[in-house]
């Protein structure tokens, strides 16, 4: 389970994610709604409203959400 915030911005929950997809548990390519699964359901609810409001579907890839990554030393 991740680590337990009292508030999630939509940059908390990219970092969170990031830190999954670097871990190897989730891919990209998944779907955003299995980051249900990290999280209790208390909390779940918080992010699924910050994932709305910032204007993610569950159903988006989890690419979208962390954006593309940058690379400095190419």
């Amino acid at each position: 389970m991740l680590k337990e915030a009292r508030r999630y911005s939509i940059h908390s929950v990219q970092d969170e994610v990031r830190a999954l997809v670097n871990r190897g548990s989730i891919g990209k390519q998944s779907q955003i709604y299995v980051l249900a699964r990290y999280f209790s359901d208390r909390e779940w609810k918080k992010i699924e409203e910050v994932l709305e409001s910032n204007e993610y579907l569950l159903r988006d890839p989890i690419g979208d959400l962390i954006g593309q990554e940058s690379w400095l030393n190419d």
